[in-house]
């Protein structure tokens, strides 16, 4: 009776034990599975991270009904670069004014590729690209031959090309010096210094630190078609009226001292959603803060803009404002012809300062 007793409970303990494991595992695969594409480009970036541009390739294209590929014509590529500067969707990108180049010479553009992250360090700057299911590395890879970059000797590594390569091709940004084509990520991540493009390399499959601090403003912020992302430390440099001129400067002063007052923020997004209106994230440490800032940072975005000349909303018209927790949400909705996250993603701006 004693071992029948052992036998069934341990049976029991093997049940429960297998029960917990598929739990867990439920919960990993759900997870993974509702994650957005941006939440996954941050985890893929270089840990030093302090400034993320975000571009939604495929978004923006379907936004502005535009059906490209690798292979359409140069001219209606133009033209949804065109489109997509008049709507304010191409800001955050590092790209526009090689996208002709890319389209042309290098066999992926905005026009072919899912979604592009810029991440900015101090350390260096690197911009990562998606590439669809069909694309063609075989055929990517030959043109960068032609182009006169220089082949890895590991599959990983980074082609050469730097400022004479740059200089023959004409009409490409800097950031196209250097090369790596990652095709089992479905990645081609590109720089202006090689050196920080292998550590950039490293992070994106999976071997560096991931970035820390964003997770709340970056899950606030769902699946836009374009964002900017700041740790808080960087937007408070960059968005600081410290950058304004005395007169700007002392006069946001006086409105801070009237609307109440404010705490500086542990990270930053502001975001381009599928409706074309825009959505400020802002995580602070305490719920206490979320709530103070909610009120006075409202009343900021509802009146003048010093450093940025009129008011905020010749710009936008603020909607909901919600805390929730240590997050902190402004919704605006922008007046038809104004360009918010290109005008607002650096500073002054006096309802993100610090």
């Amino acid at each position: 009776m004693t071992r029948r007793r052992l036998v069934t409970t341990a049976v029991g303990v093997l049940v429960v034990a297998l029960v917990v494991t598929a739990a867990v595992v439920g919960v990993r695969w759900w997870r993974e599975a509702h994650r957005t594409d941006l939440e996954r480009a941050l985890d893929l970036a270089p840990g030093d991270g302090e400034r993320f541009s975000w571009t939604d390739w495929a978004a923006v294209r379907e936004e502005l009904g535009a059906d490209l590929s690798a292979d359409s014509p140069q001219d209606e590529v133009v033209d949804f670069m065109g489109e997509g500067y008049d709507a304010d969707l191409t800001s955050a990108s590092a790209l526009p004014e090689s996208a002709q180049q890319l389209h042309v010479q290098y066999g992926f553009s905005p026009a072919s590729v899912d979604w592009e992250l810029f991440s900015q360090s101090k350390a260096g700057a690197v911009v990562m690209l998606h590439l669809p299911d069909a694309a063609d590395w075989d055929g990517i890879a030959d043109r960068l031959r032609r182009l006169g970059y220089r082949e890895p000797d590991d599959e990983d590594g980074v082609w050469l090309g730097g400022n004479d390569t740059l200089g023959r091709i004409g009409g490409v940004t800097p950031e196209l010096s250097y090369v790596s084509l990652l095709e089992d990520e479905s990645l081609i991540l590109t720089s202006d210094a090689k050196a920080y493009l292998e550590t950039a390399v490293d992070s994106a499959v999976g071997d560096g630190d991931p970035v820390e601090g964003l997770d709340e403003v970056v899950g606030a912020s769902g699946e836009p078609l374009s964002a900017a992302i700041y740790t808080g430390a960087q937007a408070c440099a960059a968005l600081s009226m410290g950058q304004a001129d005395p007169d700007d400067e002392a006069e946001a002063d006086r409105l801070v001292a009237k609307a109440g007052e404010v705490d500086p923020f542990t990270a930053y997004a502001m975001s381009v959603q599928p409706d074309r209106d825009l959505r400020l994230a802002l995580s602070f440490e305490t719920d206490d803060q979320a709530r103070r800032n909610a009120d006075s940072r409202a009343a900021l975005a509802a009146g003048p803009a010093p450093g940025q000349g009129g008011d905020f909303a010749d710009r936008f018209t603020l909607g909901d404002v919600e805390a929730d927790g240590t997050l902190l949400t402004m919704e605006l909705a922008p007046v038809e012809g104004t360009f918010v996250l290109s005008d607002l993603s650096t500073g002054p701006v006096l309802f993100a300062t610090c």
